[in-house]
């Protein structure tokens, strides 16, 4: 099973999560925040589609690459978990790397903060994506869902009426 950048992020930000969306439990078509961040994707650089590529490549689908300059852009709601999708960029830069394509960086984008952030591939990372990958492969291999565990994250999760039906 080819991994996605949203098992990526699912993993550095809750392993139930990535659990549940590894077997096909998806909540995020209930969920008004993520209608909310995919309209700001479609919504707020519209000639991106004219200027770069969407590319899909071991499973993986980049949105917007700058194939000219190699720039991964990745545009997100709010910066809150923001090293999970640091390392949703990096699982992308890693996929291209191991395409033939080198020398890519991303920039993460949070137009409603008016943010842009800088993701440079560094040394290490081939190590530190591997164990990610391998991580992520052994946690939805399990038999059965990991534990909720409760963090302040969770009320603004999709998953979150399934994680917590049976809380009082």
């Amino acid at each position: 099973m080819n991994l996605t950048g949203t098992h990526i992020a699912y993993f550095h930000t809750c392993h139930r999560k990535l659990w549940l969306f590894a077997h096909g439990i998806q909540m995020e078509h209930t969920s008004d925040i993520v209608a909310e961040g995919k309209l700001i994707s479609e919504t707020t650089f519209l000639d991106r589609t004219r200027k770069y590529t969407e590319l899909a490549i071991d499973g993986v689908k980049i949105d917007f690459y700058d194939a000219k300059n190699k720039v991964i852009h990745e545009v997100k709601k709010s910066d809150k978990i923001e090293h999970a999708h640091i390392a949703q960029v990096k699982y992308y830069m890693y996929v291209l790397q191991k395409n033939g394509i080198d020398g890519v960086t991303a920039l993460l984008e949070y137009p409603k903060m008016r943010q842009r952030e800088i993701v440079e591939w560094e040394i290490g990372d081939v190590r530190v994506v591997e164990e990610w990958i391998a991580q992520v492969r052994q946690i939805i291999s399990q038999s059965s869902c990991p534990e909720l565990i409760k963090k302040p994250i969770c009320k603004k999760c999709s998953y979150f009426d399934f994680c917590y039906a049976t809380e009082s």
